[in-house]
């Protein structure tokens, strides 16, 4: 008797490795045919996420990696080779400062920093050697700095560069940089498209088949997993839904912080005061971004205050939970840089970067209001 009813929730396939009926169905896969062999080349769930995933990126592929990381690490290597440079946005997250300056430098790959609110300063970088790759954030961490995705990328393609972006604080539910003209887009799901703080997983996207990293991402293992795969593909469908509220608890909090004492900054995109206000009413659409930073008068000691204060705003140095979190980026995300770096940046002591969840603002701000008391 046939079974007329089937699963609501995607399969998971665990498998490692896949039975084959010949050589012809093994040289038919080897060349494109739909099916798997080895779990590292390629699995159902990863192939069903990335599908989906570049469908919402609007790019014609994508291709899942077991983190973030990975995905910008398959960037780098699918545009650049030994001799090459790249130039990069000068305020990027820590790790992936590290990955450009330190890492690939090893390997001959030189990278420029540059100031990517300043097309000037973009311009005279890319002149300064066989640029390759041009890598900048939509939404910059920790400060929400936007950059101008289209100019960059005008930019970049004029010079004979590839734009990568990393649209891990914007997601596709805001910003979808291959349109707007970005060469390659990465996100890491562990953060908002993930969404529940139980996965760790990145994906890369682009339109060029040329660029298609399915290759790198084997040789390298940079493969992601199979149940993350899975886990992430739930999480897809509430993404839109959790990306409206959380960006309507971050505007409701930015505005309230930055009327509170001992506050003595609040760096959101949606306030009118935010440099890139202008830029991202333009870019962003549907809101303004579920993160934002804001700085105690008190420095370190009035942070450490602050969360002791206010546990029910968790400090967890990540980001993109379904409930508002908070974290340290000199201790955290950008604790390896230099003092000297991080004051550039304005990275204080007293910087607390906040990630907004789903919940109604009310429950937030009594907490917040909680540490704030106790930092004073």
């Amino acid at each position: 008797m046939t079974d007329p009813t089937r699963p609501l929730a995607p399969s998971l396939h665990p498998a490692a490795v896949y039975a084959l009926p010949d050589l012809d169905a093994l040289e038919a896969v080897s060349a494109g045919a739909p099916g798997f062999i080895y779990a590292r080349d390629g699995h159902p769930n990863a192939a069903r996420l990335g599908e989906q995933l570049a469908a919402l990126e609007g790019g014609t592929w994508g291709v899942v990696t077991g983190t973030g990381m990975g995905a910008l690490v398959a960037a780098v290597l699918g545009c650049v080779s030994a001799g090459d440079w790249v130039v990069a946005a000068d305020r990027l997250y820590g790790k992936t400062a590290t990955l450009l300056h330190t890492e690939f430098a090893r390997f001959g790959v030189a990278t420029t920093a540059a100031d990517a609110t300043d097309l000037d300063a973009f311009r005279t970088a890319l002149a300064a050697g066989p640029v390759r790759a041009v890598l900048v954030e939509t939404v910059s961490n920790p400060l929400c700095r936007l950059t101008d995705i289209a100019a960059v990328a005008e930019l970049a393609h004029a010079a004979g560069a590839r734009l990568i972006v990393d649209n891990t604080f914007a997601t596709p539910a805001l910003c979808r940089p291959l349109r707007l003209g970005a060469d390659l887009v990465m996100e890491s799901l562990t953060k908002l498209i993930g969404g529940h703080s139980d996965l760790t997983l990145g994906v890369l996207a682009g339109r060029d088949p040329a660029l298609n990293v399915a290759g790198l991402v084997s040789t390298w293992g940079l493969t992601a997993g199979p149940f993350d795969c899975w886990l992430a593909e739930r999480s897809l469908a509430t993404l839109a839904l959790r990306a409206s509220a959380a960006c309507a608890t971050a505007a409701a909090v930015a505005d309230w912080l930055a009327v509170q004492p001992g506050v003595v900054a609040v760096h959101y995109p949606g306030r009118p005061d935010h440099p890139d206000h202008a830029l991202a009413s333009r870019q962003l659409t549907g809101g303004f971004g579920h993160m934002l930073a804001f700085e105690l008068a008190g420095g370190r000691d009035a942070v450490n205050r602050f969360l002791r204060a206010a546990p029910g705003v968790p400090f967890a140095p990540s980001l993109g939970h379904f409930t508002t979190t908070v974290s340290y980026p000199a201790g955290t995300s950008h604790r390896d840089l230099s003092d000297a770096d991080r004051a550039r940046q304005g990275i204080t002591p007293g910087l607390v970067r906040l990630s907004a969840g789903c919940e109604p603002p009310a429950g937030v701000l009594a907490e917040l209001a909680r540490g704030l008391a106790a930092a004073l």
